[in-house]
Formats: structure tokens, sequence, C-alpha cells
């Protein structure tokens, strides 16, 4: 079992930035990818960015490209995602999660582990 803890949000104005964690404890070795995404008020949870936990290949959503960084400490079992210019449509709740499954590109349905989430909220 993993359990994934998630931190750092809170309210920013547009063109500002957070920096969010999500520290990994348990059976980490498990782990094959790291994934950001995110859920809006109505709207279904949607993909943000994944980072391989061994290896540095990342992919984002072409929406955060640019604007969004994932970041790991292996030491500290921690995943970080670097939000920069942030505009009001970025409001959501954000989830980290956790996969066992090797694959670059790894559907929502097959993370394994997901976290609380934490709420960014964007204002205008």
């Amino acid at each position: 079992q993993v359990q994934l803890v998630e931190s750092g949000g809170g309210s920013v104005q547009a063109g500002g930035s957070l920096r969010l964690s999500c520290a990994a404890s348990g059976l980490t070795s498990s782990i094959s990818r790291m994934g950001w995404f995110r859920q809006a008020p109505g709207l279904d949870r949607e993909f943000v960015g994944s980072m391989s936990w061994i290896r540095s290949l990342s992919y984002y959503d072409d929406s955060v490209k640019g604007r969004f960084t994932i970041s790991r400490d292996n030491a500290k079992n921690t995943v970080y995602l670097q939000m920069d210019s942030l505009k009001p449509e970025d409001t959501a709740v954000y989830f980290c999660a956790a996969a066992t499954l090797v694959g670059p590109r790894i559907p929502e349905s097959q993370y394994d582990y997901w976290g609380q989430g934490t709420q960014v909220t964007v204002s205008s």
C-alpha cells in the first residue's frame, strides 16, 4: 500500500505561483509513475501532468504546458507541482496519484493510489 498526502494549496491572484507537494509513504518501491490531476466544480477530473518515479520523463496537458513543472525529491519520497502564471481557470482541487503500471502515458483509471486533494483558487 502507498499513502499520498498533498499540501501547498491556497488562494492566489492571476499571474501568481503556487507549489504543491505530494509526500508518498508505504510501499514506495512499487511506484512507477506519479501523476497530478485536478477537478473543477461541476467538471470531470482531468490530467495535469505526470513524471516517472525513477526517470525524469514527464508529460503535461497542453493547458498547463510551459506554466506547470513537475519535479521530485526521491530522498524525501516527494513529488512537487510548481504552478506559475496561474489563471482563474486553473481553480480546482488538485490530486496526486501513484501508479504501479509501467508506461509513459497511464490512463487515470490505472492509477492505484490517490491523495485527498488540495484546493487551489486563482482569482482574477
